[in-house]
């Protein structure tokens, strides 16, 4: 049986600092000034991969802004006692500190740094440990679970960085690095080489949660500690963060992947900027192009996504989309796979606008498309009549829901969503009987409440089965 390795793989950091490099003597340099995601200059050297000979201008180049991550997470463990104590006070929980560690990547000089979700999902404390020894206490800026990115930060200028290469070019049997820290903090600044043997792998998982994998597969050699160290081309780029390796022993068996620097570049961006990732949804199911799809629709390959069913209201529902279409490309790039797609909506912003090239009735047609976010502005109101409030949605609850339950009025939460709402414990159904201990009848009054709260809002209520719940969440979650 194939066990995926997901949340102690691939650690390291890269850097994205300006190293001189060592060319050949017949290829003269030529300085060139880039830019980093915070828009700092720096130098890089302006030679096309096929002039780097080898890869020390890389590794050089890339080491010193990996960096180790360890992790301190505390969990509650009981504790088997004597029998007759536990017949009258149970199991006793007890707090425990486990210890992990990973990898990260400078990128930016005062202190931001890219690591896997999963290295630090949990973590009451996160350390720091540069190429040089230096040692910092890290904060969490944000994560992103769907694409297993987190953001952290030390207090610290004049970091080495590597610059953001474009994972889109990348190209099937190009080498790259893989720099981390494998199996702990000996092995810290630990470099590997490979060849990128696929683009767009997604993996096989149990998880219901919502992920967007679209994973670079090499066969440089990673382990666990690797999870978020610097995927790196000849250039001394940045083309990904190393995340997991599929393997039937926990080791590495051959197979690495890693998180698209494009993916990355735009997460990290969102979180700087606004604090969360801000998704854009195209609205529809979807499905590979089969054979026999092809056939019954005369086509000429497998190219494309088939659109098995497209959400009412959607921003794809409103450019046109239908079921049935085969979606070929967005803009200049083509879809060939669903994780590409996936890929492909994620580098969007909701707002942004794109045109949809989409074959349907025998021919290519060109829709275009203005992306919708994963979540609606609060307050807003949307083609059901519904409201969006904090992730979810509410509306004024029927009268004979309310005459069922025994009350007046209330408003009802149709759908909790996945945002401050639902983290707070609300569930679909429940009637909102007073917001701050204000009474409620519309969802109007719920929304001017909590816009008027300066810290948090408090919900009281009663669930589906007319029992009292209570819960609340911070404004800024």
């Amino acid at each position: 049986m194939i066990t995926v390795i997901a949340s102690v793989l691939l650690s390291g950091l890269t850097a994205f600092g300006i190293v001189k490099a060592n060319q050949p003597e017949s290829e003269p340099l030529q300085a060139k000034t880039s830019y980093s995601i915070d828009g700092s200059a720096y130098r890089t050297v302006n030679l096309s991969q096929d002039n780097y000979p080898d890869f020390t201008y890389a590794a050089e180049s890339a080491v010193d802004a990996v960096v180790f991550v360890k992790v301190t997470v505390k969990t509650n463990q009981e504790y088997n006692i004597d029998p007759f104590f536990r017949f009258f006070f149970g199991d006793i929980p007890q707090e425990r500190e486990q210890q992990g560690s990973g990898s990260g990547v400078i990128i930016r000089e005062d202190g931001y740094i890219v690591t896997n979700n999963h290295v630090v999902q949990g973590a009451t404390k996160i350390e720091v440990t540069l190429n040089n020894n230096m040692t910092y206490e890290a904060s969490l800026v944000g994560t992103d679970p769907a694409t297993d990115v987190a953001l952290i930060k030390i207090d610290a200028t004049g970091l080495p960085i590597v610059p953001i290469g474009d994972s889109d070019k990348l190209r099937l049997g190009e080498w790259v690095l893989a720099i981390g820290s494998p199996l702990g903090e000996q092995l810290r600044g630990t470099i590997t080489a490979g060849i990128v043997s696929a683009k767009g792998r997604s993996m096989p998982s149990n998880s219901r949660e919502f992920k967007i994998e679209s994973f670079i597969q090499t066969d440089a050699a990673v382990n666990p500690g690797n999870s978020g160290g610097a995927l790196v081309n000849k250039a001394g780029e940045l083309v990904g963060i190393n995340t997991a390796i599929v393997s039937q022993t926990g080791a590495y068996s051959g197979y690495s992947f890693a998180v698209p620097s494009n993916i990355v570049k735009k997460i990290v961006g969102d979180l700087i900027d606004f604090g969360s990732v801000k998704r854009a949804k195209l609205g529809v199911t979807m499905s590979p192009v089969t054979q026999e799809i092809a056939d019954k629709m005369k086509l000429s390959s497998l190219d494309g996504v088939y659109i098995n069913e497209v959400s009412k209201g959607s921003a794809a529902d409103k450019a046109g989309v239908k079921e049935g279409d085969i979606l070929l490309a967005i803009d200049s790039t083509v879809i060939k796979s669903t994780s590409a797609l996936q890929e492909k909506v994620n580098s969007f912003h909701p707002g942004d606008k794109a045109v949809l090239k989409i074959v349907r009735d025998g021919k290519v047609k060109e829709f275009p498309v203005e992306f919708q976010g994963t979540e609606q502005i609060t307050g807003t109101v949307n083609e059901e009549g519904q409201t969006a409030f904090y992730g979810g949605y509410i509306k004024e609850a029927d009268k004979d829901k309310l005459a069922r339950l025994g009350l007046k009025n209330g408003v009802e939460i149709v759908s909790a969503g996945n945002g401050a709402l639902a983290k707070a414990g609300a569930v679909d159904g429940t009637i909102i009987l007073y917001v701050n201990d204000q009474p409620v009848s519309k969802p109007r009054e719920v929304i001017d409440i909590a816009y008027r709260s300066k810290r948090a809002v408090y919900i009281e209520g009663v669930n589906s089965n007319g029992r009292p719940v209570y819960f609340g969440f911070a404004k800024d979650e």
